[in-house]
């Protein structure tokens, strides 16, 4: 008998609740910030003189801003540590028509766990941000997508941005 795979829309099982970041967490975010650039890749997130300072700057700025609520990060907590987290913040620029009272969201990233993925934390994260900057009256949010998490930002109605996405590093 040939077996049965389920619906591609079939609900998933639910997901691990999602709660705020701790002090407590700070280790884990940094070593899933880590997995974020390794499956980033390429010189530009990983370059090879990159060395492992910059964890230890991550972590006093995460201490930093989480003590200050600069920042709001969202976890779901894997059978040991994290599972998943999701970062964002809210930027305040100068008003304009596109955009309104000139606050702008940013998602800052959002990583699961190899062990944990395909069951929906990094999306029930998501909601949790999105809840977020809705309740901050944000004008806009914006993110920068993987090839693997652009379908499901999409699906969140996030859509392509109208500027070109440029940088220069002094």
């Amino acid at each position: 008998m040939p077996q049965r795979t389920a619906h591609p829309l079939a609900p998933r099982p639910a997901t691990a609740p999602v709660r705020p970041a701790t002090h407590d967490d700070i280790p884990e975010l940094v070593r899933l910030r880590a997995l974020l650039f390794e499956n980033l890749g390429g010189a530009y997130f990983n370059p090879p003189a990159g060395g492992t300072g910059w964890q230890d700057a991550l972590a006093a700025v995460l201490e930093e801003q989480l003590a200050a609520g600069a920042l709001h990060v969202l976890v779901v907590d894997g059978d040991q540590g994290l599972a998943a987290c999701a970062v964002g913040s809210v930027e305040q620029r100068l008003p304009g028509p596109h955009l309104r009272n000139g606050r702008v969201g940013l998602v800052i990233g959002v990583v699961t766990d190899p062990a944990h993925r395909r069951r929906g934390h990094s999306r029930s994260l998501m909601r949790g941000l999105l809840d977020w900057f809705r309740e901050r009256q944000v004008a806009r949010v914006d993110l920068y997508a993987s090839p693997e998490g652009e379908p499901l930002y999409r699906d969140l109605g996030f859509v392509g941005h109208p500027d070109p996405a440029l940088y220069w590093r002094p």
